[in-house]
């Protein structure tokens, strides 16, 4: 049986890139009939290429791939949260004028956390991006309160048992002392992101988290972008991530 050419993909796959439904709405968008190819009506499990050949859901043109995948980087205020729901306060999508329903977060912040934070209104590349197996190092500056035992940082840099989960190791430092008495700023270096890790992992020790920023990840870092600010993903950018 001949191979089908990279460049030709799964139609689930392709309405999933282009932001127009999840993998298994698209299946059953295809299982309807709603889905044609260059005219004809798709079937399930067939492939084709975005770039060339003209899909269209409901016969609206799906946008080609150029289109749809755009990516940014926010320098996230403390104070916002990453859902659409109002009632929990301001969201980080009151920052992005005119964005359409499909911009999504790659992973989160939360409320009184700020810094580095990724989105898309592309599915596919989300979906990929935090995935476990896509594993970008994130680096954290954490104001902290407390005593800074001698065996802080061994437990710190160890696995620990967050909600019953073991937590691979961070990297963690003492970077200086803080500009109020009594408080201190670490840095911490992580490769997972589980749910408000680091402040889990301060209270293990006995440490108050007081301010906590995301300074990067992966390549990206907050250079140039002032707290709600943003910038578009370079090509070259997207590459490395």
């Amino acid at each position: 049986m001949k191979r089908d050419p990279l460049h030709r993909e799964r139609l689930q796959k392709v309405l999933a890139t282009a932001g127009i439904a999840a993998r298994r709405h698209a299946e059953t968008l295809i299982r309807e009939g709603r889905v044609k190819v260059n005219g004809k009506i798709a079937q399930l499990g067939q492939r084709a290429d975005p770039l060339h050949d003209r899909i269209t859901v409901d016969d609206r043109p799906v946008p080609c791939p150029q289109a749809a995948q755009r990516a940014y980087l926010l320098h996230k205020p403390r104070g916002f949260v990453c859902t659409r729901s109002a009632a929990e306060g301001r969201t980080v999508f009151q920052l992005f004028p005119g964005a359409g329903p499909t911009l999504m977060t790659a992973g989160r912040l939360d409320k009184n956390s700020e810094g580095a934070l990724l989105l898309s209104d592309n599915g596919e590349w989300i979906h990929r991006w935090t995935h476990p197996s896509c594993a970008h190092e994130k680096v954290y500056r954490v104001t902290v309160s407390g005593s800074l035992r001698g065996e802080t940082f061994r437990k710190l840099n160890a696995p620990m048992t967050l909600d019953g989960y073991r937590t691979h190791p961070a990297r963690v430092r003492f970077v200086r002392s803080g500009n109020r008495p009594g408080r201190m700023i670490l840095e911490f270096v992580l490769r997972e992101g589980r749910n408000r890790q680091i402040r889990k992992m301060c209270e293990q020790v006995d440490l108050t988290v007081r301010r906590l920023i995301r300074t990067s990840i992966g390549p990206l870092t907050l250079a140039g972008l002032k707290p709600g600010q943003w910038r578009a993903l370079t090509a070259d950018e997207l590459k490395q991530l």
